[in-house]
This record gives C-alpha cells, sequence and structure tokens, in this order.
C-alpha cells in the first residue's frame, strides 16, 4: 500500500481502534467502587422497607415508607417533600430535587412507595435465599428505590452528582392510581415537562438469562358494558315482540370485540360478566351480584375488563371499534359503553431508542453484554407513561426478579449492583451532555 494510501486510512484505523478500547473515566471507575464498596447497605435498605407494609389503601404505611426514605435523599443533598394526596383517596407522592449546573441534561427519576399486598396480605416480611430476597413489593418497586439510592450515593463519592439537575417522583398509588386522575398524576406530569431524559425503576426485564432494555410500555384501559332488554317469558324469546334479550346482546359484543379487534401490540381482557332479572356492579367493579331464573328473559347483563395499547392513535382506534361493534344492537336490545383510560402508552420513539443506545455504550464500558430492546408486549403499564409524551425514557432500571404481585415474589441481590452502575454512569454522562 503507498503512503498516501496508508495515510488516508490511518484516521479510521485509529478511530476504530479508540472506540475497540472504550473505558470507564476516572470518576466513573469510582462509581463502580463505591457501588461495589457498599452492598450491605443496600440490603439493610431493603429489608427495612420490605417489611414495613405499604399495600396502596394503607395510606399511613404508604407515608412511613416516604419516611424512611426521606433522610437517605436529604444525605445527598436533595430537597425533600411530601405531597399529600388525600383529596384523590391515597398517601401521597414522595418528590425530590437535586440542583446542579444547570448545563446538562435535566433527568427525572421515577419509582413508586406502594405495593399491591394490603396488611390483610398472608404474604409478610422479608427473607433471603442466598441472593434472592423475597417479600412483598422486595422487586416492584422496593428494589428499585434502593437501586436508584445506590446510584445516586455511589455518584455522590465519585463527584458527578454535584452538577447533575435531577427530580425524583416516588408516588404513592403506582398500583392503583387514585382519582381524579388530572391531580394524581400532576406532580409527575409536571416534572416530565421539566426534564429532558425519564428514567423508570421498576423492575429490570429479563429474557433467557439476559438482561433487557425497554423502551415503550403499554396503556391500561378499563371498560365496562351494560347491555339491556326487554324480560318476558323465555318461550317468547327471538320473536319480534321480546328480542333476543340482554344475554345474547352481551354474548354478541363480546364475540364481535374477539374477532374484529384484534391487533398488533393490541390485548383485551373480559375480567367480570354476569345477567339475569338484576346484575350490579359494587363500587369498585371487582365484585359482581346477578340474579334470575331460567325461564325468564335477561333484562340486564353486565361486563367489565380491560385493553392495552402501544399509543394514543391505537387507543383511540380501538374505542371508535368498539363502540361501533356495541351500537349494532339485536332485536329490542340497547347496550352501552364506558372507557377509562387508567394509564396512557408510552410509544417507542427514537429519542428513547438512542437512550438505550447509551445505556448499551455504558455496558460495553462496564463488559456486560449489550441489552435487546423488549418486545412492549411483555411490559405493563406504569408511570412513566405519563411523562412519555413530553420527553424521552428508559424502563427497567429497578431490579430483575420474578413473581411481582404474587406471592413469593423476589429480587435478585446481585443485580442490585449491576444496575447501579449502570445507572449511575449514564446520569452521570447526561448530566455532562448539554441541553
Amino acid at each position: 500500500m503507498s503512503a498516501s494510501r496508508l495515510l488516508a486510512c490511518l484516521p479510521l484505523f485509529v478511530f476504530a481502534a479508540t472506540a475497540s478500547a472504550a473505558s470507564l473515566s476516572a470518576r466513573e471507575q469510582k462509581i463502580a467502587a463505591a457501588v461495589d464498596a457498599d452492598p450491605a447497605r443496600s440490603v439493610a435498605l431493603l429489608q427495612r422497607l420490605v417489611e414495613q407494609n405499604s399495600g396502596t389503601y394503607n395510606l399511613p404505611g404508604v407515608e412511613a415508607v416516604a419516611r424512611m426514605l426521606t433522610p437517605e435523599f436529604e444525605a445527598l443533598g436533595f430537597r425533600v417533600r411530601w405531597k399529600p394526596m388525600r383529596q384523590t383517596a391515597r398517601a401521597g407522592h414522595l418528590v425530590a430535587s437535586h440542583a446542579g449546573s444547570g448545563k446538562g441534561k435535566r433527568l427525572l427519576l421515577i419509582g413508586h412507595l406502594d405495593t399491591v399486598f394490603e396488611p390483610d396480605s398472608p404474604f409478610k416480611g422479608f427473607r433471603r435465599e442466598g441472593q434472592h430476597a423475597i417479600g412483598p413489593g422486595v422487586g416492584d418497586d422496593k428494589g428499585g428505590d434502593v437501586v436508584m439510592l445506590a446510584a445516586l450515593r455511589a455518584m455522590q463519592a465519585a463527584g458527578t452528582l454535584r452538577d447533575a439537575d435531577i427530580e425524583v417522583v416516588l408516588t404513592g398509588d403506582e398500583e392503583d392510581v387514585g382519582s381524579p386522575l388530572a391531580s394524581a398524576r400532576a406532580d409527575l406530569i409536571a416534572a416530565g415537562k421539566r426534564a429532558d431524559v425519564a428514567l423508570d425503576f421498576e423492575n429490570l426485564a429479563q429474557e433467557d438469562g439476559h438482561d433487557m432494555g425497554s423502551i415503550a410500555r403499554r396503556s391500561a384501559n378499563v371498560w365496562t358494558l351494560t347491555a339491556r332488554g326487554k324480560s318476558g317469558h323465555s318461550s317468547t324469546i327471538f320473536s319480534a315482540s321480546a328480542g333476543d334479550g340482554a344475554i345474547f346482546e352481551l354474548a354478541r359484543i363480546l364475540d364481535a370485540f374477539r374477532n374484529e379487534l384484534p391487533e398488533p401490540n393490541l390485548t383485551f381482557n373480559v375480567g367480570l360478566l354476569g345477567g339475569g332479572q338484576q346484575a350490579t356492579f359494587d363500587a369498585g367493579k371487582s365484585h359482581l351480584t346477578a340474579s334470575g331464573k331460567d325461564n325468564i328473559i335477561p333484562p340486564i347483563a353486565v361486563a367489565s375488563g380491560d385493553f392495552r395499547t402501544l399509543s394514543a392513535e391505537q387507543t383511540k382506534r380501538v374505542r371508535g371499534k368498539m363502540q361501533a361493534i356495541v351500537a349494532r344492537h339485536l332485536a329490542q336490545t340497547d347496550a352501552v359503553l364506558e372507557i377509562e383510560e387508567h394509564y396512557p402508552p408510552m410509544a417507542p420513539t427514537a429519542g428513547s431508542r438512542a437512550l438505550l443506545a447509551q445505556l448499551n455504550a455504558v455496558n460495553r464500558d462496564l463488559g456486560f453484554a449489550e441489552m435487546g430492546e423488549l418486545d412492549p408486549l411483555k411490559r405493563g403499564a406504569g408511570d412513566i407513561a405519563f411523562v412519555a409524551a413530553d420527553v424521552d425514557g428508559l424502563v427497567g432500571m429497578g431490579v430483575a426478579g420474578e413473581g411481582a404481585h404474587a406471592p413469593g415474589e423476589s429480587a435478585d441481590l446481585d443485580s442490585i449492583p449491576r444496575q447501579a452502575k449502570r445507572a449511575a454512569i449514564l446520569m452521570s454522562r447526561l448530566a455532562l451532555t448539554p441541553r
């Protein structure tokens, strides 16, 4: 090769060699060392959090968890506020803010204080089995809160927290959002509008033992269907005067939902149904009472369920299709469909994929395997979706584990330092990235 051709190729060669030899900066090495030096503190905090019941409806318990976490954030220089939310029949939210240089990306860290396990749940306490911790909320999301704090402590130890602009919102009702929704999520939505990046510290997703990156969450929409018909003797059913009855109308609608609604990234479920001479839901729509006779055409039938979508456009389209199906009534029947949008979707974006690429650069520099993009069908709804319209983000920065929302819920303690290093180095780099 001629000297001129060699010189022409040299910049590409140097770039490739530099990229393949990428490593942690001196401060990032301090971050990793600080995380490795502090595992017992994280596990001890996790145990204390798990042993305090904080089921969503245990308002004093949720507030007690917030009181445990408040000094942890204050020791790192955060200004901490407790935002009571009794107007939504929930405990409240912990909001903490750290003022940095104002030059880098503004970060929003999201977690929650509550669990699905109320005080009357038989699943209680905290126990270890080797490197696995078992207890209510150990993974969802008390383990995530512990990872968040471990990462921030490591940043403080390395000096990268000083210039970072960070806001933390730990909601007290993630498992069952209070009402009205606009009040329940006002603080989180406002924080999202101030942020440049959002990081969700719920469970780390894994597939076949490999850590996965998540850039999307689907919505959670609840529907209630009430069908009505003319009551009368069963011998007259399907006649022009009596019609088809409420239960057949309900069955028609549900069958049409099953056959006409399916599309990519949509799931649809019927959770509860009944009909007869009488059929009524309780206030929470978790119990149903129905009565009737086999020789009476039922005048009422009810059902409830949910559907989950990946985008606001998909939610709107599915709502329209459902309403159109309901409107095609059988003879002498009527039906009304009510839909409540509890959690919006977090659709994948180019910005969120770029964040995952930055996280994978951190993985390479740490010597960790790169994280593939998780199929959003494998991720439920979550709080980060409330800010997804305003800011790009990553999901699943918390602990790995199994059995979330079920007795025996567990967390992999080995994932705490791994996730804390990833989060701390990613946040440190973002804090140095101009807005």
